[in-house]
């Protein structure tokens, strides 16, 4: 039962879930690495690899889909260099993909760092909204 607990705050502390991690919660807990792994590798809200400091996510709901969220990845792609899934070479910025954000009324949205959204984007405001996370 508090495997997911002790993840959670591993992550928190460490940024994401190295091979490290996982071998002193496994210890710690008493399971197996294999065990371990599989749950860090089940859920997504869980990263086996290292993060960027700020964590866009693109919302590709239906709204934002019809509304061009497909123009804010290409813009963003432009501008960092890096595609849904990916990390800028500085640690900056990780992009990711999310199903639907529920700000649907904003379409195309994106959500920086699980709280600030921001929406009825257009790759004309994407620079300034970076420059806002250093």
């Amino acid at each position: 039962g508090g495997l997911i607990q002790v993840l959670t705050k591993a992550q928190q502390l460490v940024g994401y879930l190295p091979r490290w991690v996982q071998v002193r919660v496994a210890e710690g807990l008493g399971l197996s690495l294999q065990e371990v792994y599989g749950v860090c590798s089940f859920y997504t809200f869980f990263s086996l690899i290292p993060k960027g400091r700020h964590k866009i996510s693109i919302c590709a709901g239906t709204a934002c889909y019809v509304k061009g969220s497909q123009t804010i990845v290409k813009t963003l792609h432009e501008l960092l260099g890096i595609k849904p899934g990916q990390t800028t070479a500085d640690s900056r910025f990780t992009v990711e993909l999310v199903r639907c954000i529920g700000a649907c009324g904003l379409a195309p949205a994106v959500i920086i760092d699980d709280r600030d959204v921001h929406g009825r984007l257009t790759p004309e405001l994407m620079p300034a909204i970076l420059e806002q996370y250093q």
